[in-house]
């Protein structure tokens, strides 16, 4: 007993910004996007997830590579190819992160509305029930962010991480046993004809894993464990512990996406639109593959996983924007001695979430779907940034990838660009 707990623990404290990358991707991708097309299509789009995650495996490698090569962040990497590289980043950032940060927080705001009872709350509507449950998330993770005490919540993520995937992958376990017998019924498959379908596709394809930009985050977060640990983290482990994440994310979503297959496809019954109701029929799917004692259990998992994603991407909007000014203009900027502009730019954030969530809310489903897609079609740029940061002749020639990585690239990067223009012309 004593050895398989070392083993386990051994194995835990290898991993660090390989989880966080997990806690900020297993989020709406996740548990709304991989459960609404299994839904949809029964299982006709597991293999789509194989292959998102195959095209876009080297552009989230390369920012903990880089930084294991370089020991500093991929935005370094970027203002070595010159400062419009910088910029493309920054404006890409700020053009995209109130629909990003919104689309986010509404689905932890529906979790915890539907959770705790409060879809009356004050005789409102749903939609500004789910703003103001928004803002008051908000306001907390404004709070931990700015005292430091977030913390506490990245060294719950192992845990929260461990929970969420053992419930999820026994519901489904149980579900192929013992499931509702739904999906003979189904009769929706997905056909490449389809413009609807297509258009479903690239908003699912869109943050599957996740955005791009969290390879950026993924580098910083590596940046920031160096610093705290006094040493460089090797190239080896470095990879370990990303590909641990990128794995079991990938694991996670065909296990989403088979229980929306085997609890709804075929059933008649739909998503609905509103962050409420749809956590309720999320959460419905574990009690009807498990049993009612694990509804405390899956609610906590599934609330605190949307939490932390919230929380992360509102510490890393910020964060990157004020690393990337000070690369732009470093006597004017100094990101790591003046808290303050990280501090104004978290506040902006906030400020742009709150003004879409209170007058641009039409449904979670809305907000949801354009958040991806706007990642799908900007996906294309940022794996391009990273590819030329990775095979720079600034980087250290062992630890520079190899041709068939090279070629690895190049085919990703096309079958982004042409997805990106497909859906721009299908649009």
């Amino acid at each position: 007993m004593t050895i398989h707990k070392n083993l386990i623990n051994g194995f835990l404290t290898k991993l660090g910004p390989g989880l966080l990358y997990a806690g900020a991707a297993i989020g709406v991708s996740h548990l709304v996007q991989s459960t609404r097309a299994g839904s949809m299509f029964g299982f006709d789009l597991l293999i789509a997830i194989v292959i998102v995650h195959a095209i876009k495996y080297p552009f989230f490698e390369f920012g903990p590579r880089y930084t294991a090569a370089t020991g500093k962040n991929i935005l370094h990497g970027y203002q070595k190819l010159g400062s419009w590289a910088v910029w493309v980043y920054l404006l890409m950032t700020v053009a995209t992160m109130f629909i990003v940060q919104a689309a986010v927080t509404v689905v932890t705001a529906g979790l915890f509305t539907h959770i705790f009872g409060l879809e009356e709350l004050g005789g409102h509507t749903p939609q500004l029930v789910a703003a103001i449950i928004s803002s008051l998330i908000l306001i907390l993770c404004f709070i931990l962010l700015a005292s430091g005490r977030y913390v506490l919540l990245d060294r719950l993520i192992k845990i929260i991480i461990l929970i969420l995937s053992i419930t999820s992958i026994t519901a489904v376990v149980a579900l192929l046993f013992d499931n509702p017998g739904h999906y003979s019924n189904g009769v929706t498959h997905f056909a490449m004809t389809d413009a609807a379908h297509l258009l479903f596709l690239a908003a699912f394809l869109g943050w599957m894993p996740a955005p791009v930009e969290i390879s950026v985050w993924h580098s910083v977060w590596s940046e920031s464990k160096n610093e705290n640990e006094g040493k460089v983290t090797g190239m080896k482990e470095a990879l370990f512990d990303f590909r641990v994440g990128f794995i079991g994310t990938a694991f996670l979503a065909m296990c989403f996406l088979t229980l929306g297959a085997l609890v709804m496809y075929g059933s008649g019954v739909e998503f609905a639109p509103g962050g409420a109701a749809f956590a309720e029929q999320l959460l419905d799917m574990y009690k009807q593959a498990l049993g009612d004692w694990t509804y405390p259990i899956v609610a906590i998992a599934a609330l605190t996983t949307m939490f932390s994603t919230t929380l992360t991407l509102l510490d890393a909007f910020p964060r990157t924007i004020s690393m990337s000014l000070e690369l732009i203009s470093p006597h004017r900027f100094q990101h790591r001695k003046n808290k303050s502009i990280y501090i104004i730019w978290l506040l902006i954030t906030i400020a742009g979430t709150l003004f879409l969530l209170f007058f641009f809310m039409p449904s979670m489903s809305d907000m949801v779907k354009a958040a991806t897609v706007i990642a799908f079609v900007a996906a294309p740029v940022l794996a391009a940034l990273n590819t030329l940061a990775m095979f720079d002749k600034s980087i250290p020639e062992p630890y520079r990838p190899g041709k068939l990585m090279l070629a690895w690239c190049i085919t990703g990067l096309t079958a982004l660009l042409g997805c990106s223009i497909g859906y721009l012309w299908l649009m």
